[in-house]
């Protein structure tokens, strides 16, 4: 067997048992979503070794999402850093066997402190289990070390069950792709995400009277280099013409006379200036389209700009 081959065999061994795993998840997962979102203070999470590793990510994707957090190594809770936890804490322990000293000698003094106690754990009748208000199974029947030693699908499994607590409460909080830009604002990530559609559109409108030929669509469209056009009756704008509008009109009528009013779409997708890329990305994704008339306000029906999507590729 190749190491390729083995490769894949791990990928599908970790796979499976992770799929066990989702399928065991049950309504404690819900009553630990919400204990963490009523929180009053910030979620501290403890862990040494490869599990605290994973305990440190999670933190900073809690963090990093619009919850307070912080990682705390619980050996070195136990020589002075339980000085940054407090009552009102949510404390998680994450420990794949529920049985490690270090972990567990930790349960009595967070109990003095009146935190509320959340088990991240493989073993459900473990100390730690037994020891905290709340448990998470991050159980797997079997490592993907051959030997049965070394933590892999064990820290894959807490990784993941990180992610999904950490994503149910993004959504919880209705967290959006700006709020997340205003907690990464040094990055390339944060500053992409604040671009907005008044700093990537093209202000020259692609143009036409319900009156124009075919023939000058053609015209119009090609020389603005958009693949559409606006279409007004005097100052009003009434529809748009797009590449494919075109070519379904030549192949219907197969007349270069009929006029923009016939072949228009009378219905458009637009956005306001001020709105996000990202949200302006969203639309065209959903609806498959590549432009998207732009405008000063909501209630607004007057198009200042174009934004399409070879704008925002050429921007970023």
């Amino acid at each position: 067997m190749t190491y390729s081959e083995r490769a894949k065999e791990i990928f599908h061994d970790e796979i499976v048992e992770l799929e066990k795993l989702g399928g065991s998840i049950d309504s404690r997962f819900d009553k630990v979503v919400d204990a963490i979102y009523h929180c009053k203070g910030k979620l501290v999470v403890m862990g040494i070794g490869k599990t605290g590793i994973i305990g440190h990510k999670i933190a900073s994707s809690m963090a990093s999402t619009g919850q307070p957090s912080i990682f705390v190594n619980a050996v070195e809770a136990m020589h002075g850093d339980l000085g940054m936890v407090s009552r009102d804490d949510v404390v998680l322990l994450v420990s794949n066997s529920g049985s490690t000293n270090e972990i567990v000698d930790v349960i009595a003094p967070l109990r003095t402190l009146g935190c509320q106690l959340i088990a991240l754990t493989g073993n459900e009748q473990s100390p730690l289990a037994k020891g905290c208000d709340l448990v998470l199974s991050m159980h797997v029947d079997h490592e993907a070390c051959p030997l049965g030693l070394a933590p892999t699908t064990s820290t894959t499994a807490t990784a993941l069950m990180g992610d999904a607590l950490t994503i149910c409460l993004m959504e919880k909080r209705q967290f959006r792709a700006e709020n997340f830009a205003s907690y990464h604002p040094g990055g390339a990530l944060g500053r992409q995400l604040l671009r907005r559609v008044k700093n990537a559109m093209q202000k020259a409108v692609p143009k036409v009277d319900i009156n124009t030929t075919l023939r000058d669509l053609v015209h119009e469209i090609s020389d603005k280099h958009m693949g559409m056009t606006m279409v007004y009756n005097g100052t009003k704008c009434v529809g748009i013409i797009t590449d494919g509008d075109l070519r379904r009109a030549i192949e219907r009528y197969g007349d270069l006379t009929v006029t923009a009013e016939k072949i228009m779409s009378h219905s458009f997708k637009r956005i306001t200036k001020e709105a996000l890329l990202t949200d302006a990305l969203a639309i065209m994704d959903q609806y498959n389209i590549t432009t998207l008339a732009v405008t000063e306000t909501p209630e607004s029906d007057d198009i200042i700009g174009i934004l399409s999507i070879h704008h925002i590729i050429d921007f970023n």
